[in-house]
């Protein structure tokens, strides 16, 4: 039976987020302002160059990342940041499935959830 808080919580998760992958990413350019190189990213990720790639370009058409290309000494770098509405909207994420597991283990531990909210009743 699916508690109506869990139904509510799961509302909140984004589906793009929601992903081994995607969230690997994230996760890593959240904690670098300055952004990270493919490689580095591909290496802290352990993703293939095409995982990575696929990946990137769907987290590049929401504008939750924006990728560039540095050059200068040597091969030229494509150069991966999480843009600042990509990083609200990934930490809301990251709030929602915390608020999951809190109620989760709450419940695991013998708590009984809050009655259902009227305006939630199955009509």
């Amino acid at each position: 039976m699916l508690f109506w808080w869990l139904v509510n919580a799961f509302a909140n998760l984004e589906k793009i987020f929601h992903e081994r992958g995607r969230l690997a990413i994230c996760s890593a350019l959240v904690a670098e302002d300055a952004g990270l190189s493919f490689r580095q990213l591909q290496s802290a990720c352990e993703l293939t160059d095409g995982n990575l790639n696929r990946h990137l370009h769907a987290l590049s058409e929401l504008g939750i990342i924006e990728m560039s290309r540095k050059t200068g000494q040597g091969r030229p770098q494509t150069v991966v940041r999480i843009t600042e509405r990509g990083r609200d909207r990934f930490l809301a994420y990251i709030d929602a499935l915390e608020e999951i597991v809190r109620r989760v283990q709450a419940v695991a531990d013998g708590e009984r959830p809050a009655a259902r909210p009227a305006r939630l009743l199955p009509e």
